[in-house]
């Protein structure tokens, strides 16, 4: 089981990098978490994306995303061009009709999800958990039936976390504003937040993401130790945890 990130922004992307995209792979099934502003183009550094088996979606906000309508444009221009016919399945909630339906295309596929049923994909079963954020969107619980992966995409602080997250291998939480600042309103968290969620549900790796355009980073992780005694790491492009 290999995760590597791709994009790690909240909002916008910062020069030659993307928001929210992570790449999920294990034994030759590849699957992309959210598909951010830029993530094509950084994740043309690591996977041919005609490799790609599976997309799947937490939410509708254009940093989670942006980049799939590029994606479709990319596989038609290369199913045209080899004079293929491979369709993509992209895997999204319903909880916004239109939004959902703009999914599918000529060589994609949307499919809608369950959240309250788990879903198997390739190796992994992927459970949710409804987040707190403006628009429908969906934490997922990530498994191959040995390791389990947390990402909380887009959320205010809720206990619902902790037991979602309980015994996680790593935690990949929101963190969008510093320990000082309440990011409820916006439908994220501080870092405090995303360590006691960590603290609490005794997770073995913390990383920091949706990270914010503004301070110092690295303030983010001496926030974070202040409440998790764990491992904490700053996302950035091509950080890879695995199995």
């Amino acid at each position: 089981m290999k995760l590597t990130v791709i994009g790690y922004w909240g909002a916008y992307p910062e020069a030659e990098a993307a928001t929210s995209s992570y790449l999920l792979e294990k034994d030759g099934f590849s699957c992309l978490i959210d598909c951010g502003s830029g993530a094509l183009s950084r994740l043309q550094l690591y996977k041919n994306v005609m490799d790609l088996d599976a997309v799947i979606l937490s939410h509708y906000h254009n940093d989670h995303v942006a980049d799939v309508g590029v994606l479709q444009y990319l596989l038609l221009v290369q199913n045209t061009l080899h004079q293929t016919e491979r369709i993509l399945p992209i895997y999204g909630h319903r909880d916004d009709e239109q939004q959902f339906q703009s999914l599918s295309h000529q060589f994609t596929k949307g499919i809608s999800y369950d959240p309250s049923n788990p879903l198997e994909l390739g190796p992994f079963q992927f459970s949710f958990l409804k987040t707190i954020h403006p628009v429908p969107c969906y934490g997922m619980r990530i498994t191959d039936g040995d390791q389990t992966i947390v990402y909380t995409a887009d959320t205010s602080y809720q206990e619902e976390w902790i037991p979602f997250s309980q015994d996680t291998d790593l935690l990949i939480t929101d963190c969008n504003f510093y320990e000082s600042q309440d990011g409820t309103k916006a439908g994220h968290m501080n870092s405090r937040e995303g360590a006691t969620i960590a603290a609490k549900a005794n997770v073995q790796q913390l990383l920091l993401s949706h990270l914010p355009h503004f301070g110092e980073h690295k303030q983010l992780i001496n926030e974070a130790k202040a409440f998790y005694s764990g491992s904490v790491q700053l996302a950035y492009e091509g950080f890879v945890w695995s199995t």
